[in-house]
């Protein structure tokens, strides 16, 4: 059995993000109630000279409906068809003047047109086909009893049946495209930005695995000389020395298998050592020959090489930002060593001005701002911080504080 939410249909336009766009069906739906009651009542009554019981009963079948369209106007078609139909054979019973439209009067014309309108914004291709050839069907039986004969007035509901019923659905599919595409924008954007999270963490991991490789390189030589370098080492001390070495190179042997895992057939690896603070100035001067006035200021402290190398991969995203979006923009960058409550960081500034004019044509096209997503992943895995935003004369500022305790790290 259905649960009473799935069978709770939903209004027309109700995922509208405005409400009076929500509100908007409910409200056309009451108008032409309100205005086509009476109006029937009176037309049916006085023009057509039809009993005021059966006039009265017709009109509340024919419009008030209309308000059941705006949730189900399938069913709202069932009962105002019926009602339309049973309404001219109604009028077959009396004496009316040829001028007047039959089989539909023109307040039934309206309700009905309003009522397609419904149906194409709900309903199937398939379903609004089957609506027009029961509408012209019904149009074309009427037609054979016609009082006066048959004219070209006797189709008049058809076509405008038929216009409604293709505009409303061509509208609505326009509407369900473009909702489709938004949608599929921003499940893009997500995937991208997922996508560049996951492959600077990989990137992350082979550069982390360098650094860490390095130390267990140099702790395992210093085991396997020992015995050799230092005399007069006891059988006790040689044999700790020979399983530090093992087990250094069992964790080296550990790591590379895990790293082959984050690797792919286009991940080559690196044989140059992994940059440090040291190979931030040789950036910047690059930087300079390619147009941009950088000025900088370095940084002599010693730091562990996980915190150089994701300074200089914060300064390098940085910069390179600085050519694609503002060339020729006059930055600055700092990298400098601050003492806190909570320990020593290393803070990492990068600050460019806007370009002195704008590019003849932009270096890329629609900035994601992707690299940013690094730069915080990386920041966050230091145990550090980033603030980067845009700044009021419509330069960029990028600062990131970068804990100095090894405890942070292990």
């Amino acid at each position: 059995m259905t649960s009473v939410e799935e069978e709770r249909p939903r209004a027309l336009l109700a995922g509208a993000s405005r409400r009076w766009v929500r509100l908007l069906p409910w409200g056309v739906a009451f108008v032409l109630c309100v205005a086509l009651l009476p109006t029937t009542i009176q037309v049916l009554s006085a023009d057509y000279g039809l009993n005021g019981g059966i006039a009265s009963a017709l009109a509340v079948a024919q419009a008030a409906p209309l308000l059941l369209a705006v949730v189900r106007p399938l069913r709202a078609w069932y009962v105002i068809l019926t009602a339309d139909v049973a309404g001219a054979l109604a009028l077959l019973t009396v004496d009316f003047e040829e001028r007047l439209l039959w089989p539909f009067p023109p307040m039934e014309i309206v309700g009905y047109v309003g009522l397609c309108l419904a149906l194409a914004g709900r309903e199937r291709r398939r379903t609004l086909l089957l609506v027009w050839l029961a509408t012209a069907g019904a149009n074309i039986g009427l037609g054979f009893a016609a009082p006066y004969g048959a004219s070209a007035k006797s189709v008049l509901l058809t076509m405008l049946s038929g216009v409604a019923l293709l505009l409303g659905g061509a509208l609505r599919e326009r509407y369900e495209v473009q909702r489709r595409l938004a949608e599929q924008e921003t499940i893009s954007e997500a995937e991208r930005e997922r996508r560049t999270l996951l492959e600077e963490r990989a990137r992350i991991a082979r550069e982390l695995h360098d650094v860490v490789a390095h130390h267990m390189s140099v702790i395992t030589v210093q085991a396997d000389t020992a015995a050799y370098r230092l005399d007069g080492l006891p059988p006790d001390v040689r044999e700790e020395f020979t399983s530090i070495a093992a087990t250094a190179r069992e964790s080296l042997g550990e790591m590379r298998r895990l790293l082959g895992v984050l690797r792919n057939e286009e991940a080559h690896g690196e044989l140059a050592p992994q940059p440090g603070l040291t190979r931030i100035g040789q950036m910047v001067e690059a930087t300079m020959r390619a147009g941009v006035p950088v000025e900088f200021t370095p940084c002599d402290t010693d730091v562990p090489e996980a915190v150089g190398l994701s300074a200089y991969r914060i300064v390098q995203e940085a910069l390179a930002n600085v050519v694609r979006h503002a060339p020729g923009a006059p930055t600055r960058v700092s990298v400098t060593e601050s003492v806190a409550q909570d320990g020593a960081r290393l803070t990492v500034l990068v600050v460019n001005g806007p370009p002195p004019e704008p590019p003849a044509a932009p270096l890329e096209e629609g900035g994601t701002g992707h690299g940013l997503v690094g730069m915080r992943e990386r920041v966050r895995l230091a145990g550090g911080s980033l603030d980067a935003g845009p700044l009021p004369d419509g330069g960029f500022r990028v600062a990131a504080q970068l804990p100095l305790s090894r405890e942070d790290f292990t």
